[in-house]
């Protein structure tokens, strides 16, 4: 994993990001560096079992890219070593200190693990702890392969989803990833869908500039009057369409 800690000497708020399938604990780095300036320790974890070797050789055996990534993306073991890997960095960083709020964030399949953590029901039989005061799902999946219809119906904590106008899906277009939030009950739950950005340009590749300012402004809005004792309201954001329930 790599750490990004605040210049104070206090006890932060924690951020846990998990990347998308093939990711690795050296992307994201525009999300954690703007976690971190505004005060958040900011940790973005690897995922062995779901990382770039793993793509690599799951794209091989299933001679396609395609169908590569969905074989890893509906693997119930790289679910679990990431649930490991997350419990695994919150251990570390509460050997430090017990840090006042914790986050988790993810995208795409790091999306996925956002929802099963919350405790989102699932196909594969993997259970998340709901350990978090708070979640972001960066590109998330409606029903498919892995979520049932009703996989959201349960989850209470505040939650930012977002997704763009070109972030197509392995289930449907962009559309489909607006489900998970018509399907939650309200309280605190936040969708943002940024113009024409694509998938990747949430994980900070091609030109995301505009969605890395989006993401990031909506981001710590979200988590920032979370962790004053508030909601919060969404940030207007040119390009950006924002509602909350």
């Amino acid at each position: 994993m790599r750490v990004y800690s605040p210049s104070t000497e206090a006890c932060a708020a924690l951020a846990i990001i998990s990347p998308g399938a093939g990711g690795s604990e050296d992307g994201y780095s525009y999300l954690a560096k703007g976690l971190q300036e505004d005060g958040w320790r900011a940790i973005v974890i690897g995922h062995q079992e779901s990382g770039r070797a793993a793509l690599r050789s799951d794209i091989g055996q299933d001679h396609g890219i395609r169908s590569g990534l969905e074989t890893l993306v509906t693997d119930p073991k790289a679910y679990e070593a990431r649930l490991m890997d997350i419990g695994a960095a919150l251990k570390w960083a509460s050997s430090s200190c017990k840090a006042p709020f914790v986050a988790l964030l993810g995208h795409s399949m790091g999306a996925r693990t956002v929802m099963v953590e919350a405790g989102a029901k699932n196909n594969l039989g993997t259970k998340g702890e709901d350990r978090f005061a708070a979640y972001v799902a960066l590109s998330p999946d409606g029903p498919g392969k892995m979520f049932p219809d009703d996989a959201w119906d349960n989850l209470r904590k505040p939650m930012l989803l977002m997704t763009g106008t070109r972030d197509k899906s392995l289930d449907g277009d962009w559309k489909s990833r607006s489900i998970p939030y018509d399907r939650m009950p309200a309280g605190c739950k936040w969708l943002g869908v940024v113009s024409e950005a694509p998938h990747m340009n949430f994980a900070g590749v091609g030109f995301a500039g505009s969605t890395e300012k989006a993401v990031l402004i909506e981001t710590k809005a979200f988590l920032d009057a979370l962790r004053a004792g508030r909601c919060g309201a969404p940030v207007q954001v040119d390009g950006v369409t924002m509602k909350r329930k």
